[in-house]
């Protein structure tokens, strides 16, 4: 242990950690119902056979955290020097459900808790809003209701039943974000079942893998569709480093340039600027789950310093040593206190 790790801004930077989640009894119940009964895909049943059901103590210590928007999770905050956590509902959220008007109204009750729950703590909770995208203009009108109840973002877990924003049905949610100026973070989901054979088959399906694969080509998309030209302001989230785009950023932004000139594919469409220009103007990258040097400097040498954010990963990731990890890198002051504090500040207008 290098240093103690305290709240305050002993560092010289407040931590703001930013991918911080939650769930509710019922969002759990529900999705494990549709697993015991065949209704869930097979990421869904991955994912939650093992940290809803399962004797694994990771798995009940980590679903026992979720559930958590009290003390005990304020006491975790205190022990690793997480002075503000934005929290949001936990993956896939309710986009898994295969009724809407249930996804709607678990969405509902799961914003509600967490509405109270920032206002209970208010100098250490800050809210992001969750949506139910099987009904589009559904939540942009919930979006709106979020920005009134106080939330300074919206959280999308990655696709909708196999479905992707950059579908023009999704509209409405852009439009939301544009009135509310709201960012919008794209969090990992299970990959649909269309895409997870291959995964499941080697047990690299989630986190270690699949996660980062499935949200990577979410966020891809969206850039490439021109969203970014409808919407100049509008600011996308990802995390665990951007979920490898600016490591890829080079090839991808050659490869999607021949591919706009050779006219190969209807769906590609000149854009009014070149991906480097979306991923440092548009796109900002959190370290969810990714405390190593080397992949953290290297998003901010591609993307500015001024476009990468601390986050923990809560419950998911919850090692101290990994905050002390952050304190400890070989980056400059200022570029510190950006990563840590500063940038988070501006994205979510705190």
């Amino acid at each position: 242990m290098s240093h103690e790790l305290k709240t305050g801004g002993d560092r010289g930077y407040l931590r703001i950690a930013t991918e911080e989640a939650f769930a509710t009894q019922e969002q759990i119940d529900l999705i494990l119902k549709m697993v015991k009964e065949g209704r869930a895909d097979r990421g869904t049943t991955s994912l939650w056979t093992f940290y809803g059901a399962s004797n694994d103590e990771r798995a009940q210590l980590t679903t026992k955290r979720l559930l958590d928007l009290g003390e005990t999770r304020i006491a975790d905050m205190d022990a690793t020097g997480i002075d503000i956590a934005v929290l949001s509902l936990t993956s896939p959220g309710v986009q898994a459900y295969d009724d809407v008007d249930t996804a709607k109204r678990v969405c509902v009750d799961a914003n509600d808790i967490l509405a109270d729950a920032c206002k209970a703590y208010p100098t250490r909770y800050v809210g992001m809003t969750s949506i139910a995208p099987q009904d589009p203009e559904w939540s942009a009108q919930e979006i709106r209701r979020g920005a009134d109840l106080g939330f300074r973002g919206v959280m999308v877990n990655s696709h909708t039943h196999g479905e992707y924003l950059d579908n023009p049905k999704f509209d409405p949610i852009f439009r939301a974000l544009a009135d509310t100026g709201q960012p919008l973070y794209i969090h990992p989901s299970p990959p649909p079942d269309s895409m997870i054979g291959p995964m499941l088959e080697a047990g690299l399906d989630g986190a270690v893998y699949g996660f980062g694969v499935d949200t990577g080509l979410h966020g891809l998309r969206v850039i490439t569709s021109g969203i970014f030209d409808r919407y100049p302001d509008l600011q996308m989230i990802l995390g665990h480093g951007g979920e490898a785009l600016p490591y890829w950023l080079f090839r991808t932004n050659f490869m999607h340039q021949a591919g706009v000139r050779s006219k190969r594919y209807e769906c590609l469409k000149p854009l009014k600027h070149d991906l480097f220009h979306y991923m440092r103007n548009n796109v900002i990258a959190t370290t969810s789950g990714l405390a190593w040097e080397p992949a953290i400097t290297m998003a901010m040498n591609v993307m500015g310093d001024d476009r990468v954010m601390y986050a923990m990963d809560y419950p998911y990731q919850y090692i101290p040593d990994e905050v002390r990890t952050y304190d400890n890198f070989n980056i400059s002051d200022e570029a510190k206190k950006k990563l840590m504090q500063t940038n988070a500040e501006r994205i979510f207008k705190l």
